[in-house]
């Protein structure tokens, strides 16, 4: 049967998963079509949300959320690939890998599994009848980069992708959120309404197949929603549907997430040093020139990667590193130590 991957997306507290509980009670009623619904609060490990210990060293057995989020495509496009060519999953997962017990654990009250004879452990994918299969994903998706991926999941295996983007008034996601069991803080959704990227329709042809909803739109019995689910479902996304327009858009996505992230690891290096300068009591006066400095430095550097520049002469020189991101990384790490010692030998 036809298999599809509608991606809900919005503000924690937004309605998404009251409609995607909506969802799968009216599809199979309404279409005969099966539903899983994956919610990623109850799939990625809560362990993975904690903030670690300043100074403590990452935790290969504790996954950050971004790790856990990527295991749990991995866990669908393992699901994908077993009901694509019948072969039998394990109830093993691999080695410090909750998230595929918590997987199987989701597909198998769904009805999505059986125990194949014989037991050992091992499941057979199956759907009821030859009805389509509409896999929601419920999590917040605020940036386009998160979608992409689960986009770049239908395109491998050919199959329908569309967005359901729930528009929430900030205030009315932090009043609901403040009455659940487990809220998340206030300042969390704050920061979170200021990094949101809705779909964009006109520059991303990738996501044409999307509504964005208003919270009074999100009743599961919304035609429009309907309508949109069974549009994807007759058009699933063909691997070479690439054109040059948007591999250009693809580029810029990449190249913004690396930016985003050099400018990260540039400001935290940027503080070190400035607080190395005040530990051995640099004039206050030296210490704007300082900053003002490293400031400049970090310009530079982020320019560099936002250009692609990134094997400079004197970067392979001084830098072995495979990866040009990190090369970059490096070369800033190492010119702002000599922009530091130079004040301090002052």
């Amino acid at each position: 049967g036809r298999v599809g991957l509608c991606v809900l997306c919005g503000l924690p507290a937004a309605g998404k998963s009251t409609l995607a509980r909506g969802l799968c009670r009216r599809l199979p009623q309404r279409r005969g079509w099966a539903c899983l619904l994956l919610t990623y609060d109850e799939l990625i490990p809560p362990e993975a949300f904690r903030a670690r210990e300043p100074g403590a060293e990452p935790d290969p057995s504790l996954p950050d959320w971004k790790q856990s989020r990527r295991e749990l495509l991995q866990c669908l496009e393992r699901l994908l690939q077993a009901m694509l060519t019948g072969d039998p999953l394990a109830a093993a997962g691999p080695s410090r890998q909750p998230v595929w017990e918590r997987f199987l654990s989701c597909c198998n009250r769904q009805g999505l599994l059986r125990s194949m004879e014989g037991g050992g452990g091992r499941y057979c994918a199956h759907t009821a009848g030859s009805g389509p299969l509409c896999i929601i994903l419920d999590d917040n998706f605020y940036y386009q980069s998160m979608r992409y991926e689960v986009f770049q999941l239908a395109r491998k295996y050919s199959l329908s992708y569309c967005q359901l983007f729930l528009e929430s008034p900030l205030e009315c996601c932090l009043q609901r959120n403040r009455l659940r069991s487990h809220p998340l803080p206030d300042h969390t959704i704050h920061l979170m309404a200021s990094k949101i990227e809705m779909p964009d329709l006109k520059k991303n042809a990738w996501e044409q197949n999307s509504l964005i909803l208003q919270s009074s739109d999100c009743a599961s019995e919304n035609e429009q929603i309907i309508t949109l689910l069974a549009a994807a479902l007759e058009n699933p996304v063909k691997q070479n549907e690439e054109n040059a327009k948007q591999k250009e858009a693809d580029r810029a996505i990449c190249a913004a997430s690396a930016v985003h992230q050099a400018d990260q690891t540039c400001r935290r290096l940027v503080s070190q040093a400035m607080k190395e300068a005040r530990d051995k009591n640099i004039l206050p006066s030296e210490l704007k020139s300082l900053a003002e400095e490293l400031n400049k430095l970090k310009a530079e550097v982020l320019e560099d990667v936002r250009q692609g520049n990134h094997l400079k002469s004197q970067l392979s020189v001084q830098s072995q590193c495979s990866d040009p991101d990190t090369s970059v990384i490096s070369l800033f790490q190492l010119e702002a130590a000599n922009i530091v010692n130079k004040y301090i030998l002052k």
